[in-house]
């Protein structure tokens, strides 16, 4: 091993080959359930040039490698392997701004703040906004990222016009370019953006970008039950009414971040007695006048639709609600959350899903609470139960229950290695094998995020080994 370790560090240089437990960082992501793991090596490059080589290196002797953003990831996707090295992208987060063609080019180590940055100085925007601005542009690709305000924006896919990828083979393609439509064979860029790492690794990608709107308002609806908030969100969509975010907060995630976050928000406690969800709504404009008029239009909508009160919040009461419902995760996470669920259902359905999930959790004895996006169905779930087992059996039930309304197991995060058992158990054979097929032809040693999403199957991996 040390040998391959010497090429390793001849194709980038020897001070950013690290022995794979110089930090324990890179043997985990965020994801609840996973088991750290530390790798034989770090790798670090700084050019496409490198990870090239690097992949030609990891392909001939058949090392698995595992692809590294900032680790912000939930689903175990960027858990290495300990016969595997990872390699980071932590130099390489180079960001360029075309004014012209209104797109970032931009390398996957850069991250989400770094980019909003850099676009907001030529009065620009990426919206695609997950919730962690620490995340990397890279594993926001490799998961299809999405968040609070893709009911007006769409998600990474909607925003990703062309990438640069290296193939295990350390071949460089690019796919897509500066320009919103294509008709030129497969569509490469979109069947990466998602793939998790087991694909290709894309090393630049051409992101779209909006004029960054000047004015913003977030408006604030305590309703009776979810069924009244799931009810009124069709029908604001229907208006005409452009809204940037549409996201319902259950009772209790709503107390919890007030109370950790001393959020001040306006809301009299005969209210918060009878509210049992919210729904929490941004609109944007250029000009405040238009903007303060939608909001009217708005309020009058949601107190029609049986909202208890309509608040429209400060604007510095408005960006802690929605950075402190951000931060749920974080707080679950210090209140001994469990896991983690993200099924997307058709937003119609969203009522529907919830009303199982609290037959599940009576039956189940779990505590099952959280919030999610109302504009497109993505639900995001904390999962309070303690023993293993049972709680296997609460996840199966929870995203069984959503595949049955027509969603699916994953929204935003990915599969990763976490939710693995669930997509191999619930998700159609066909479709499987069909995806093993994919990955087969990209990756035919199975170096790429092996084990992620689905197993490498062992005869192959011994063969491809003895090659």
């Amino acid at each position: 091993m040390s040998d391959i370790l010497g090429q390793f560090s001849a194709a980038t240089a020897p001070d950013r080959v690290l022995p794979g437990d110089t930090n324990d960082d890179y043997s985990h992501d965020e994801a609840l359930s996973g088991v750290p793991q530390r790798p034989l090596a770090v790798v670090i490059p700084t050019t496409t040039a490198e990870v090239a080589a690097i992949l030609r290196i990891a392909n001939e002797h058949v090392i698995p490698v595992t692809a590294r953003g900032s680790g912000a990831g939930v689903s175990g996707a960027v858990i290495p392997r300990s016969d595997g090295i990872v390699i980071s992208f932590e130099r390489m987060r180079r960001i360029e701004i075309d004014e012209e063609n209104m797109v970032a080019i931009v390398q996957p180590g850069a991250t989400l703040a770094e980019l909003d940055e850099v676009a907001a100085k030529h009065s620009l925007v990426y919206p695609v906004l997950p919730g962690e601005h620490s995340a990397s542009l890279g594993g926001n690709i490799g998961t299809n990222a999405g968040g609070s305000r893709a009911v007006k924006y769409g998600v990474t896919r909607h925003n990703v016009l062309g990438l640069e990828m290296v193939l295990p083979s350390g071949a460089v393609l690019r796919s897509g370019g500066k320009f919103v439509k294509v008709s030129s064979g497969y569509d490469l860029t979109q069947l990466i953006v998602g793939s998790e790492g087991t694909l290709a690794l894309v090393t630049e990608a051409t992101l779209r970008l909006y004029p960054r709107p000047a004015h913003q308002a977030t408006v604030l609806a305590p309703f009776h039950g979810l069924a009244d908030v799931m009810r009124a969100v069709p029908r604001i969509l229907g208006t005409g009414i452009s809204p940037t975010t549409l996201e319902y907060i259950d009772a209790g995630t709503m107390n919890a971040i007030t109370q950790e976050f001393d959020l001040k928000l306006g809301i009299p406690g005969d209210v918060r007695d009878r509210a049992l969800a919210y729904l929490a709504v941004i609109m944007e404009g250029r000009r405040a006048d238009r903007l303060e008029g939608d909001v009217e239009e708005l309020a009058e909508h949601l107190a029609r639709l049986g909202a208890i009160d309509v608040y429209v919040l400060p604007l510095g009461a408005g960006k802690a609600l929605m950075e402190a419902r951000e931060q749920s995760f974080w707080l679950g996470k210090r209140a001994g959350l469990h896991d983690l669920v993200d099924v997307v259902v058709p937003r119609a359905s969203i009522c529907d899903y919830m009303t199982a999930v609290s037959r599940i959790g009576r039956i189940r004895s779990a505590i099952i609470n959280g919030c999610g996006h109302a504009g497109d169905g993505n639900i995001h779930l904390a999962i309070y139960k303690e023993d293993p087992d049972e709680r296997i059996t609460v996840m199966r039930e929870l995203l069984q229950a959503g595949i049955a309304l027509g969603g699916a197991i994953s929204g935003e995060h990915g599969i990763g290695t976490v939710k693995k058992r669930y997509f191999q158990a619930l998700e159609d054979p066909e479709k499987l094998e069909l995806l093993r097929r994919i990955k087969t032809a990209f990756d035919p040693n199975g170096i790429l995020n092996r084990g992620v999403v689905f197993d490498w199957p062992g005869g192959s991996e011994a063969a491809a080994a003895s090659r």
